[in-house]
């Protein structure tokens, strides 16, 4: 059978008992390897963007770029642990526990996966944890 795409997989009206079969889970492991891909491709930019600047005698140059090397450090640090998430989300996949939110165990839906392959939880078990949260954040 051809590979899914992401409209396959937006438009799948299956029976429950079909939810995250071997056809779903191929789409969802092609995605991540592909982000993977796209986010280590970046940080090699990085590296290369930062080795290759030169010095600059004038302060205000200078702090400038400062500037410019922790704002892209810290996009790299974000996108570090997004790979580590990748990562997890694939041994989900491997041990045939992708798709099923981790609170409670519940189909978390395809086209919250398509938006967000590495969601673990359910819009509303999110919504709930961001409810509770903020209750305690005030």
């Amino acid at each position: 059978m051809a590979k899914l795409s992401e409209q396959d997989i937006l438009n799948w009206k299956g029976p429950e008992d079909d939810y995250m079969n071997p056809d779903h889970l191929a789409f969802f492991r092609d995605k991540l390897l592909q982000m993977k891909e796209e986010l280590l491709a970046n940080a090699d930019l990085t590296s290369q963007h930062l080795q290759e600047q030169e010095a600059t005698p004038d302060p205000a140059d200078r702090a400038t770029l400062e500037e410019e090397y922790a704002l892209e450090l810290r996009t790299r640090d974000r996108e570090r642990k997004l790979l580590l998430k990748i990562d997890a989300t694939i041994r989900q996949i491997d041990d045939g526990n992708y798709g099923y939110c981790a609170d409670t165990g519940e189909p978390i839906g395809l086209a919250r996966l398509v938006a967000r392959p590495t969601a673990s939880l359910s819009l509303e078990a999110q919504e709930r944890r961001e409810r509770l949260k903020k209750q305690f954040a005030d």
